[in-house]
C-alpha cells in the first residue's frame, strides 16, 4: 500500500455545511489557492460531481487534471486520478465526523505519485503542505459563512 499523508482540523459548522462547500467545485478557485479553474464534467443522479477537471498552479507544478469522485452520504468524499499531465496517481478523501455542538472534525487524506522522479521524503512534505493548506482554506471558507 502506498504511503499517504493525513491531517485533521475542527471546523465550527455542521457536517452538511462543510460538505456543501467541498461539493461546490465552481468556488474552489475562491478558496483553495492552487485551483485556478474547476469544471464539473459529469454528475451522479443526486447532482453531485462524478468527474471534475481542475487546472492547478502550485508554483513549480502546474497541471491540468481530471478526478473521479465517490460520495458516501454527507460524511465522506474520495477521489482518484483519471488523467493528468504531471501525476501518475492521486488519491484523496475528506472524512467528516460531528465534533460536538455544531462542529465537524474534517480529516483529509492524500496520496500523490508524480511522473518526475522525487525523493519520498520530499513528496511527503509536499503532500503535507497541500493537505494543511486545503484544510485551512476549507475552514476559513466554511466559517466565513460565504455561499
Amino acid at each position: 500500500m502506498a504511503e499517504h499523508t493525513s491531517s485533521s482540523i475542527t471546523i465550527e459548522a455542521a457536517p452538511a455545511d462543510v460538505m456543501r462547500v467541498i461539493a461546490d467545485f465552481a468556488r474552489y478557485p475562491d478558496w483553495t489557492g492552487e485551483v485556478k479553474e474547476a469544471e464539473v464534467l459529469s454528475t451522479d443522479d443526486q447532482g453531485r460531481a462524478e468527474q471534475v477537471r481542475l487546472v492547478m498552479d502550485a508554483g513549480a507544478i502546474k497541471d491540468d487534471q481530471t478526478l473521479a469522485y465517490t460520495w458516501t452520504g454527507d460524511s465522506e468524499v474520495s477521489w482518484t486520478l483519471v488523467k493528468s499531465q504531471m501525476l501518475r496517481s492521486l488519491d484523496g478523501s475528506y472524512l467528516l465526523k460531528p465534533a460536538g455542538a455544531g462542529a465537524t472534525e474534517v480529516t483529509y487524506r492524500l496520496t500523490v505519485d508524480v511522473k518526475i522522479p522525487m525523493l519520498g521524503m520530499i513528496k511527503r512534505k509536499a503532500e503535507k503542505v497541500i493537505t494543511d493548506r486545503a484544510l485551512a482554506g476549507l475552514k476559513k471558507r466554511v466559517e466565513s459563512g460565504e455561499k
